[in-house]
């Protein structure tokens, strides 16, 4: 599942799915859009997970469930608590975070 949030309602959403992972990011920002594609992709190869893209600048609530002081900023919940977060550019890096949520 992935899920383009348009209303401030991440909350809502880390409590009904049990594995959530989140990329806040910004229509300004270049690293977002390059690794938008890759957290899409990584969603449509793993449908037990929850995918959902926040825009940090316009949804102020969902922002504070993690620590997002760069962008992009990836984190990972699971059974409605962050379990961590990672701020990169880097696919691995993802990746890794991603199996954080799949093997814990």
């Amino acid at each position: 599942m992935y899920v383009e949030l348009s209303e401030d309602n991440l909350q809502q959403l880390v409590a009904d799915n049990e594995k959530v992972m989140v990329q806040y990011g910004a229509g300004w920002c270049g690293n977002c859009r390059i690794m938008k594609p890759k957290f899409k992709k990584l969603a449509s190869e793993n449908e037990n997970v929850a995918f959902i893209y926040v825009d940090a600048e316009k949804l102020p609530e969902s922002r504070k469930l993690a620590k997002v002081d760069n962008l992009p900023t990836f984190a990972a919940f699971k059974n409605g608590a962050l379990l961590n977060q990672v701020q990169t550019n880097q696919a691995a890096s993802l990746n890794e975070l991603f199996h954080e949520i799949t093997n814990n």
